[in-house]
Order: structure tokens, then sequence, then C-alpha cells
């Protein structure tokens, strides 16, 4: 290696963070990254922003037999409906963020499926802990009993999802905490922190947007059942172009997405610690933030699971976060792509997919 660096404090997670393709090895030496080629399965040859990518397989990869490829050409296709349209046509053999209403169309015709990845991908309702009333304990209870998580993930994303538990660590991950009551829909239980919270009446605009994928239906849907309980709650549907700079963290009440990350402590420390830069919610939490120093340096997994749950209950009952669902990845494909498996990373088996597959002509 050309540099070495040392690290701050102990850290547990330190090979997981190196096996990520972020960390992939470039040649020793090398100083220009104007081509970003370096030690993976293929070599750039044309890459046009937003437009293509265009890679060769690298004769000197080394993993004996891989890649199985010659040539991978990746085109930008933004429009879901016109991906799903170019793969069914033929024109493209694998696409990614699938929305689950173009499920049965693709699952429909022979000689394409599906790829559902479970993953720990969610768009939340953020409750920002610097302002009113969304500081307000009884407002944040009050929204939380207010979700209905089934219905959400039933009508919105057709059942390609997992209920959430309003902490950001998914049933399926090592280090979820399973003895954790589930929040669900309590009309009564919201009316009473409404009531008690002196909310009755108030009214309050939410800022969804495209962007942020599901937010202006869940936004619809609480609207709906927050009105039976006293609470005017209006849906600003605002455009997905500059919403992240303009409205994400920037209201009392505005929706976020979030994508999967390798690790508990990756999640905890990017949106959950206090002086976190997207410290969503404003929120600070002493005891998490000492609890998320120790889990990181140690390695005990049956300790690091104990620390990891008790972070899950104070998120749960103490921060302005509710995330009702966490959303699988879906990617559509010709049936002749073999070698497919999900990765909960995210699409495309967390982005890998080039080194893996195969074309069965």
């Amino acid at each position: 290696m050309g540099t070495s660096s040392e690290l701050t404090g102990p850290n547990a997670d330190l090979p997981t963070i190196l096996a990520q393709s972020h960390f992939l090895i470039l040649p020793q030496g090398q100083t220009s990254f104007a081509t970003a080629n370096g030690t993976g399965p293929f070599r750039l040859v044309e890459f046009q922003p937003g437009i293509r990518t265009i890679v060769r397989r690298n004769p000197n990869f080394w993993k004996p037999g891989k890649p199985y490829l010659e040539a991978i050409e990746l085109i930008g296709i933004p429009d879901e409906m016109s991906r799903v349209n170019a793969l069914l046509s033929g024109d493209v053999q694998i696409i990614n963020a699938v929305n689950p209403r173009s499920a049965k169309r693709i699952r429909g015709e022979p000689g394409y499926d599906l790829l559902e990845t479970r993953s720990g991908l969610y768009t939340n309702l953020i409750m920002r802990q610097d302002h009113q009333p969304t500081a307000s304990p009884d407002f944040t209870a009050a929204i939380k009993y207010l979700l209905d998580r089934p219905l959400i993930n039933r009508a919105l994303f057709r059942n390609y999802g997992t209920i959430a538990n309003d902490h950001p660590i998914p049933l399926f991950h090592p280090y979820y905490r399973d003895d954790l009551p589930q929040t669900s829909l309590d009309l009564d239980r919201a009316k009473w922190h409404v009531q008690r919270g002196g909310l009755f009446g108030m009214r309050l605009p939410m800022y969804a947007a495209p962007a942020a994928e599901g937010s202006v239906e869940i936004a619809s849907v609480l609207q709906e059942y927050a009105a039976r309980v006293g609470l005017k709650l209006a849906v600003n549907r605002m455009t997905s172009d500059g919403y992240w700079s303009t409205h994400w963290m920037k209201h009392p009440l505005s929706f976020g997405n979030t994508n999967p990350r390798p690790t508990a402590d990756m999640i905890f420390s990017l949106f959950y610690k206090s002086d976190a830069t997207w410290n969503e919610t404003g929120w600070r939490n002493p005891r998490f933030d000492g609890l998320l120093l120790e889990a990181r340096a140690e390695p005990d997994t049956a300790r690091r699971k104990q620390l990891y749950g008790e972070m899950q209950g104070l998120v749960r009952d103490h921060c302005g976060n509710a995330i009702p669902v966490f959303m699988s990845v879906l990617d559509g494909y010709d049936r002749r792509v073999k070698g497919l498996y999900p990765v909960p990373l995210g699409g495309f088996m967390g982005y890998t997919f080039a080194e893996h597959v195969w074309w069965d002509a």
C-alpha cells in the first residue's frame, strides 16, 4: 500500500467496512483516478454520466474464471415505466428500482422474473425535536400510533416490504431486537396523547415528494387517520427536484428516505448520533451516544447485540422518527441472466452483479 493511517478508536466493523464495493483496491502508486480502473472485474471503456457506461472484462482479474461476461453496458433510464418497457421489449436484460405496481406485469411475461431483496431501505416521517409541536413526546407518540403499517405495506408496496417499528434495524438483521413490542395502529391511544399534549385542533403541514419513495401516499394515509383524533395534517407535495436541499429536515414535519447500510453502527452513526450531520430529527440522547461508542468497540457478538438492542428501544421510544415499513428492493430481469441472488445492501446484488452473472442464451 502507498499510504497508511490509524483508526481514531476501536472499530469491530472494520473488516465489514473494507469489504464494501467502495473500497476496491487500486494498483500501488496509482495517482490518476480519471478512468477509475483498479483491480475489479471490468475496465472502463466509456463513461457518460447519466447516459451510459461501458465496461469490458479485465483479463487480469484476480479471481480465476471471473467475470463471465465479456462486456456490460449500463444505460440511464430515469423513468421507471420506461425501464420496465425496455426490459420487456428486450432492449435491456436487467433493470433496478422496479415499482411494486409493476411486479405483476413483469412476472406475467414469459421469460421474465423479479428478484426481491429484503433490505433496510425505508422512508421515514421526520419530527424535528427543535420545533414545536413535533418536539412534544405526546405528538411523536400519537403519530406512531396513527400509522397503519400493514395497510401501507399492502396498498403502497404490494406486500414487498417488512413491517418496521420506528427504528432502523430490520428483523432479518443479526442485531435485531426481537423482544421489543411492535407499535401498531391504535386510535384510542393516539387520541389520548393528542388530548394530554393539548394538541387537539393543531394544524401542521407535512412536506413530501416522490424523491422520498412512497412519502406522498404515506402522508395521505396519515392525514386521514390524524383527522379522526383531532390533528389537522396537510400534505404539501413538493417536486423531487431540489427536495433534499430545500425541504428535507428544514420543517417540523418532512419525509426522508434512507438506503441500506452494511452495519448497525453506520446507520446509527449517520442518522441518530447527536452531532451527526444527517441527524434528521435533531434528537440528542447522551445514553444513546455512549452505547454507540461502546458497541463499536465491542468484539463480543452477544454483547454487541445487547447494546444495539437497547439503542433500538431508545430510538423507538424517544426519537422523533416514524418508520412504518422497510421496503424490498426489486430488480426485473430476463431469465437468461443467471447467477442472480439477493444481497441486502441494495439492488443489482448490492451493485456487485457484474462479477457474478452470466448469460444463458
